[in-house]
């Protein structure tokens, strides 16, 4: 059974030493940022990888409709969309040069970089994280505040943990997170960290009903977003630029369009992924506007803001996890987020 939780992922001594040593080396089997050979008088295609942050599936959904429907190619792009896993870590790769895109939490790239990796925000794959709390239906928990002395299993060390304690004035018995849901579906009073467009659809195949808790509804929001490194965005700002932009148009067909042509992508990777897997993933997408985000509030597809930015790092020193502030341009650049469709329209 497949599960797509994204594991917390420390920056340490050794990895630092691995990139200085590495380089800008790549492995064999990453994407290289080069041209293919095309018909002559057309021009060559940029050849770029994105690096998933779990197998895939249809919280990926828009990549892959952009790269079904050509989008990537018509922005001049020859796009390589790489599986992710256990073990994987798209910051390690673009800070190694080993590949030009990642996705990932934005508190994650801004610990990354804090600790000297060179990595860059360029805009948001969602406006909200999908992570969220799994209870069954019939347990007292109701919310975040009846978790207090609660045993959770997560993923140790992530930031929400620490927010979610100091926010609510509570503790949690946290246990690492074996990434199954047997445990769950066995014992009614268990409590585990799930992605809310994932887990719910499996263990209700089972009969298993369940509620969840969102932990952006919790006040811990971060971006899901797309990041690169500094490098690359210095040297090829068209080829970010591009990349953004096709993956919002896909993201747009896949939600409102015809989904089918990413899905058979999808299934060719994750066959676990079935139709109605997938189906119920879009529909969580939409109804809790993860990837859209609330209009009301001035959240759109793609964007980053200056603001939000500037409040997670606030969260993160206040939750002492970030030793001081930083200043955006460190870590984030604004002006490749695609155009609002909708600017200009009545």
């Amino acid at each position: 059974m497949s599960t797509k939780l994204s594991v917390c992922w420390n920056v340490g001594c050794l990895m630092l030493a691995q990139i200085l040593f590495a380089g800008c080396s790549r492995s064999a089997d990453a994407a290289k940022t080069s041209a293919e050979p095309v018909p002559a008088g057309e021009k060559p295609l940029v050849k770029v990888g994105f690096q998933l942050d779990w197998f895939p599936s249809a919280e990926h959904g828009g990549h892959f409709e952009a790269l079904a429907k050509n989008y990537y190619r018509d922005a001049g792009l020859d796009v390589t969309i790489v599986p992710g896993g256990p073990g994987v870590s798209g910051l390690q790769k673009i800070a190694m040069g080993q590949i030009e895109f990642a996705m990932g939490r934005s508190d994650d790239v801004i610990l990354a970089v804090s600790r000297g990796l060179p990595l860059l925000i360029v805009g948001a794959q969602m406006q909200h994280d999908p992570q969220a709390i799994l209870l069954h239906e019939e347990s007292p928990v109701k919310s975040f505040k009846d978790l207090d002395g609660k045993s959770v299993m997560a993923s140790p060390g992530s930031n929400w943990i620490a927010f979610v304690e100091a926010h609510y004035g509570i503790h949690l018995g946290i246990f690492p997170h074996d990434f199954g849901l047997a445990r769950f579906m066995a014992d009614k009073n268990f409590i585990q960290q799930c992605f809310i467009s994932n887990e719910p659809y499996y263990v209700g195949l089972q009969g298993v009903k369940t509620r969840t808790l969102l932990i952006a509804d919790g006040g811990y929001d971060p971006y899901r977003v797309i990041f690169t490194s500094q490098t690359f965005a210095r040297e090829h700002p068209d080829a970010v630029r591009a990349f953004l932009a096709a993956s919002a148009r896909g993201w747009t067909e896949y939600l409102h369009g015809d989904s089918a042509a990413a899905g058979v992508l999808i299934q060719r990777e994750s066959p676990t992924q079935t139709p109605g897997m997938i189906a119920y993933s879009i529909a969580a997408l939409k109804t809790h506007r993860l990837v859209e985000g609330d209009p009301a509030k001035g959240e759109r597809l793609g964007l980053i803001t200056p603001a939000r930015l500037t409040d997670m790092v606030n969260t993160l020193v206040e939750l002492k996890v970030l030793p001081a502030p930083m200043p955006l341009e460190q870590f984030a650049r604004f002006e490749f987020v695609p155009a609002d469709p909708a600017a200009g329209k009545k």
